[in-house]
């Protein structure tokens, strides 16, 4: 399965890229912006966010389960979450998918709280 970046995510580029302090944010990229913060929203998400932003290499998901204290169905639910908003990747070997963040995704992400175009 391929993933999909920030831009990916149901609008055009322009959307994700709009910081929240432009004015005259449209309908379309406040709810693009929701997305991405409802699936930051939640405390295991940004435990996983943290864990692959210190890991050097993709994780695989059966390491998130006893980090987390989750099970792998519920590790893998909130896994799916932040990769449908394209903060991640995923890469599939074997029977198991590995996951690493979408540093570019990020990098957008945080240009939302600029007021410089990102």
């Amino acid at each position: 399965m391929a993933s999909r970046l920030l831009e990916d995510v149901d609008a055009p580029p322009e959307v994700c890229c709009t910081p929240v302090v432009a004015p005259g944010i449209t309908g379309g990229q406040a709810e693009s912006l929701a997305a991405v913060f409802k699936a930051l929203a939640d405390p295991h998400r940004v435990r996983i966010v943290n864990l692959l932003a210190n890991s050097p290499d993709p994780v695989c998901v059966c390491d998130f389960v006893p980090r987390l204290g989750l099970a792998q169905g519920t590790v893998s639910f909130h896994l799916k979450k932040l990769l449908s908003v394209g903060l991640l990747e995923r890469e599939q070997r074997g029977t198991w998918a590995y996951y690493s963040l979408g540093r570019d995704a990020l990098d957008r992400l945080g240009g939302i709280f600029s007021e410089k175009e990102a």
